[in-house]
Parts: C-alpha cells; sequence; structure tokens
C-alpha cells in the first residue's frame, strides 16, 4: 500500500489520548467526569443534528462481486475505454490510492509509463502541450462512496440532480450535465449521478480521449468505444467483451448489438464505482452507542466541528454537514491557484470553478463542499490537490487570506513540474473575490475564526476517526482487493492495467 495510509509518529503521538495514569484518585474522579461530560455534549450534538453516522443506511447500492459491478470493475481497468488505449479509469482512480491518484493533478494520457500510478506518474516528453507538469487541470476527486452523493458530481457540479432527492444518488431525477443544451435541457441518458459521471472522462482530450481524435465529439468518442468494444473495427486484437456483458447482464443469449452500448457500459461502471461504499467507521461506532469507539481528543474535535461560533464551536458542519459531511453545495474558500488552469482570467492560466457553470459573480472561484469520509486516505485536498498535508488544509479554511500569503509549493505539493505561472495573480483574484462576497453580506461565505493548535490537534483527531477501518488499517490491506479484478477474472481485451505504484 502507498506510505500516505499510514499514520507518521508525529501524527499518531497527536491522537494519543492526554493525560495517563495518576496515583490522585480525586484527579481521576474529576478527569472521568470531563470525559463523561464531553462524550454526552457530543452525544447532544449528534441528536440536536439528527445524525445516524451511517449515511449508506436505506439507499439501494450494489455490492461488490455482483455480475454487473464485476462487468463494470472489467471495463474500469481496461484500457480499451481510451481512445489510443494507454490510459483506463482506474489510472486516475485506483482503490489503493484512496480512490483518487494521490497527485496533485491528474496525468491521464500519454503517460512516460501508462502502468505506473501515484506520485512518480509523469507526462511523456513528446507528449501534446508537454511542459514537464501535468496534464489535468483539476485533482481527481475519490469514486470511494460516490453513490452517496444526491446533488452533485464533479468539483464545480457540472452534473447535478435539478431535484437533489435525498437517498436516490440522482435515480429518477432531472439531472443536467455538459451534454445537457444551455444548461437547461435534462440529459436523458444520465440513469443516476454516478453512470453520467462515468460518460464524461472518456470525452476529455486530457484524462481519456487523447488528442488523435480530439475531432470526435462527446457522443462521437462514445459511439466509437462502443464499436471498439463490439468489434465492429480492427483495435483490438483480443475480444471477449460480448461473453463479459452476457455474464455482467445475466443474458446469455444477448448479441454484441444488444448488450454492447452507451447506456449499458456506463452504467455498469457506475455500478463499480457504487458499490465502494466505505462508511465502517469508529465515528459511526460511536453515534451508534460505543461510548469508547473514539477518545477524548477525537470528542472535543467532535464538540469543535459540530458546534457553531457562537456554541464556542468551529462551524465545520454549517459546510460539511449530515452524516455524509457536505451540504453538496459551493464556496469559495481562495484556495492556491496552481496548475495549468482552466482558461480562466486575465492571465488564461485560473479557474474561476462553479461560475464556469452558472456564469453568477457570486460562484466565482466557489467549488463543491467535498465529503470528509475517508479525509486522512483521500490526498491531496482542494479542487487542484494544493495541500498534501490534512492539517495544511485545515488551517487554511482557518484564514485563507493568511494562509496564501504563507504558501509555499515546495512545502505542499510533492508532485514534480506543478506549474505555478501567475499562482500569486491567480490566487489573489480569489482572495479579492472572497473579501468583496464577505463586505456584500452574500451568502455561503467562510468566515475566519481562531483556533489554539490543540484545537486543531482536535479536530484533525476526529477527521480521522472518519476513516473506514476497511482502509485506514494497513493490516487488512486484503480488504481492497474486492475491487480490483485478480486471475480469476476474465480480462475481456488482454489491455487491463496491471498497477505498479514505484518504478
Amino acid at each position: 500500500m502507498p506510505t500516505h495510509f499510514k499514520l507518521n509518529a508525529i501524527a499518531i503521538a497527536s491522537l494519543i489520548l492526554l493525560g495517563g495514569c495518576n496515583d490522585n484518585n480525586k484527579k481521576d474522579d474529576s478527569s472521568a467526569a470531563q470525559i463523561s461530560k464531553v462524550t454526552q455534549d457530543v452525544r447532544s450534538l449528534v441528536s440536536k443534528l439528527a445524525l445516524t453516522g451511517d449515511p449508506s443506511s436505506g439507499r439501494d447500492l450494489p455490492q461488490v462481486g455482483t455480475p454487473l459491478v464485476t462487468l463494470g470493475m472489467q471495463l474500469f481497468f481496461s484500457k480499451a475505454l481510451s481512445g489510443e488505449m494507454d490510459v483506463a479509469c482506474v489510472s486516475c482512480h485506483h482503490p489503493a490510492l484512496g480512490g483518487g491518484d494521490a497527485l496533485a493533478l491528474s496525468i491521464g494520457v500519454e503517460a512516460i509509463d501508462p502502468e505506473l500510478l501515484g506520485a512518480e506518474r509523469e507526462h511523456r516528453s513528446d507528449g501534446t502541450h508537454f511542459d514537464g507538469g501535468p496534464t489535468v487541470p483539476r485533482n481527481a476527486p475519490t469514486t470511494f462512496n460516490i453513490g452517496l452523493w444526491d446533488k452533485t458530481i464533479f468539483h464545480d457540479g457540472r452534473i447535478e440532480s435539478i431535484e437533489g432527492t435525498v437517498g436516490t444518488n440522482g435515480s429518477g431525477t432531472q439531472t443536467l450535465t455538459p451534454d445537457s443544451a444551455n444548461r437547461e435541457t435534462p440529459d436523458p441518458q444520465a440513469l443516476n449521478l454516478a453512470a453520467a459521471q462515468a460518460r464524461f472522462p472518456v470525452t476529455s482530450n486530457e484524462e481519456m480521449k487523447g488528442h488523435h481524435k480530439s475531432d470526435l465529439t462527446n457522443e462521437g468518442i462514445r459511439d466509437y468505444l462502443v464499436a471498439r468494444l463490439r468489434g465492429d473495427n480492427a483495435d483490438l486484437t483480443t475480444n471477449q467483451w460480448l461473453a463479459a456483458f452476457q455474464l455482467g447482464f445475466e443474458d446469455a443469449a444477448g448479441t454484441a448489438e444488444s448488450l454492447i452500448n452507451k447506456s449499458n457500459v456506463f452504467q455498469a461502471i457506475g455500478e463499480y464505482e457504487r458499490s465502494q461504499v466505505f462508511v465502517d467507521n469508529p465515528w459511526r461506532d460511536f453515534v451508534a452507542g460505543d461510548d469508547d469507539a473514539i477518545d477524548i481528543t477525537a470528542k472535543n474535535g467532535a464538540k469543535l466541528f459540530f458546534a457553531t461560533q457562537a456554541e464556542g464551536g468551529a462551524n465545520c458542519a454549517s459546510c460539511h454537514s449530515g452524516d455524509f459531511f457536505t451540504d453538496e453545495l459551493y464556496y469559495n474558500i481562495a484556495m492556491p491557484q496552481i496548475g495549468r488552469g482552466k482558461g480562466d482570467g486575465v492571465t488564461g492560466t485560473n479557474d474561476f470553478g462553479r461560475f464556469k457553470v452558472t456564469k453568477q459573480a457570486t460562484d466565482k472561484f466557489a467549488f463543491r463542499t467535498p465529503s470528509l469520509l475517508n479525509v486522512s486516505v483521500t490526498l491531496p485536498y482542494g479542487h487542484n490537490g494544493a495541500y498534501s498535508s490534512l492539517e495544511a488544509v485545515v488551517r487554511h479554511h482557518l484564514n485563507p487570506e493568511t494562509a496564501v500569503t504563507n504558501y509555499s509549493v515546495s512545502d505542499n505539493v510533492t508532485q514534480v513540474g506543478v506549474q505555478t505561472n501567475n499562482m500569486a495573480e491567480n490566487t489573489q483574484e480569489a482572495i479579492d473575490q472572497l473579501i468583496s462576497d464577505r463586505v456584500a453580506g452574500v451568502d455561503n461565505v467562510i468566515e475566519d475564526i481562531m483556533l489554539s493548535d490543540e484545537q486543531v490537534s482536535q479536530l484533525m483527531a476526529f477527521l480521522n476517526t472518519l476513516t473506514d477501518k476497511c482502509i485506514a488499517n494497513t493490516a487488512t490491506d486484503a480488504c481492497l482487493d474486492k475491487w480490483v479484478p485478480n486471475d480469476a477474472i476474465a480480462d475481456p481485451d488482454g489491455l487491463r492495467l496491471q498497477a505498479k505504484f514505484s518504478q
């Protein structure tokens, strides 16, 4: 497993219960009373906010190992889903990398070594628009718990359910996507948010489409890929996809024409992603009634997290709300603007975020509130991976202007070659927008807050209780193996990505 799954000695030390043994019985009694008081305070907040600890409860989510999920996994790991057959969905979303790629900014097509994932992945020097750095302008969001989103997908929410019906993952709702005309017409091909999301990485030149098929429209490249899987062209020297689709859709008599189509391809991928449910964490155990599931430091962190500023808290839950720890709304937190950007601003290297979707001035530099489940393993953080440290991004939230002033790429980004052209100027635009919004009294504006180092450590302790046991304990690495195809699962085209995480 990658080293970032292991807490370092300093992080572990910060989570150790403060105090220890004491021969003074009076002090012991006082400590026990304090722990009991904090525990009850947290339970009162849990009750007040109607938290259950389990955002997957009551949802219709697929199980890993079922036929359709297995087909989705085969597609997810196949490089046949990319235009030049040099990248797969899993290149940017591997289970062993927290459902992401452990990079600030992704490298999709034209990697030096297509099988190499994680920190050492680099763009080929003869690749299109090579500049020594990553080619994708935004951080790869984790696929973990993608089935728990109900309103939006992607950092800017360009896939969104109009109704946002809780508990549905967009199923049965009207969904807007980049294929929607003028952001007004619901996309009839969006089965749910996860399946809708799966349709778009293949349309991006930098992510999967490649630059040699850049003339194809979104539907054009999807049609091309379906034709490839059906065997309608000579791209695949080995092609057993019909048998895989017959198994996946449990239709032994199904034909390539009836089974291998765009809807089925992306539904299967979406179901594989939706099976990645990781919500079994110590916090859930605590909410369910186990007082000892989290320690006193984490309980104090929970109090800070859920309490408002007026209540002496850090007000984190005003955005990271509910059992999924997100309101699925958009905020400008003035993240340092690293990377190639999205062609915005006077420099052409900025990223205006949600504004690119809505064209509303107050959405400039606003990005979707991420879920905090498994946050300790879904680094780097921010829409562009500007922070590799969870503590650093927590501190950024406390005072974005100060954080930006003191920001150093070398201290926060480990990836080679991340672009910093116009970083100061671009980030200042975001800070100016934040200040302007505060003065204007715009809704959904982050405010500065003062916390001591001890309180930050308490928040960190709480955030670490949100990590699923399957991925928090490196002794149980085999738990994740269910989401990685083994030799017993057919490789229909011989193009399965065999991931390696170092040279």
